[in-house]
């Protein structure tokens, strides 16, 4: 079976994108299966049920950072996408946490950008771009030819080597570079790993303590002059 993670910044398009990707693989013939990962409240479960007659399944994060809650039952849903006798997992994480990857050794990582969020935010969400392999930007039709260029040089600097995707996804347009690159994706392999690094650091805030001011806690602190801190990768 093939996993495909997908994660990017709230309403980016996520759901638009894989549902355009779904609506040609199931299509051709492949049988699918969805998985969705949000805080506290999604819907796209049924969307899709509904639209393709697939199994889906929902989770919500709660307390975990959605990351997080991926790695914690990636393992289940594999197991259970298997019974499910599907071809293709297609997981969409909401992907908040942007100090750690969602994507998993060895599968498709992709993150989907919309082109109207701004040209620094390439530069702002760490190794959820520069982990993935296929960065898919949507909403071109809503801003400039030079505003794009610059969006995607934007994208190539934070991760040279990704493959970057230009599409309109409401209307379909661009889909199909995706679609192939799914088709294209290895199997799942046994057993999985985490792609890039967690954050290293932990503090009382992590543990419930909830006094404001750094001289409260210990573990990983910093003051208001302090500006050494975990980048990604």
């Amino acid at each position: 079976m093939k996993l495909v993670i997908c994660a990017g910044p709230p309403t980016c398009g996520k759901t638009t994108v894989l549902k355009q990707a779904a609506k040609r693989l199931k299509t051709r013939g492949w049988k699918l299966a969805f998985l969705k990962i949000d805080v506290q409240f999604a819907d796209e479960d049924e969307t899709f049920r509904t639209e393709f007659g697939i199994s889906t399944k929902k989770v919500y994060s709660g307390e975990l950072c959605p990351d997080h809650c991926t790695v914690m039952v990636m393992g289940d849903a594999l197991g259970w996408a298997e019974r499910a006798d599907a071809d293709i997992l297609l997981v969409e994480t909401a992907g908040l946490c942007l100090r750690c990857s969602p994507y998993v050794e060895g599968v498709l990582g992709v993150v989907v950008l919309e082109a109207t969020s701004g040209m620094n935010l390439p530069r702002k969400i760490g190794p959820m771009l520069s982990l993935a392999d296929v960065a898919v930007v949507t909403k071109i039709d809503l801003v400039s030819q030079a505003e794009r260029e610059v969006f995607r040089a934007r994208i190539q600097e934070a991760a040279e080597s990704i493959a970057v995707v230009e599409s309109n996804a409401l209307h379909g347009i661009g889909i199909e570079p995706l679609v192939r690159r799914i088709e294209n994706a290895p199997k799942t392999g046994s057993p999985l790993f985490l792609r890039g690094n967690p954050p290293i650091g932990t503090c009382t805030i992590c543990v419930g303590k909830k006094e404001i001011g750094w001289q409260s806690h210990f573990g990983v602190v910093r003051a208001l002059d302090n500006q050494s801190f975990y980048r990604g990768e």
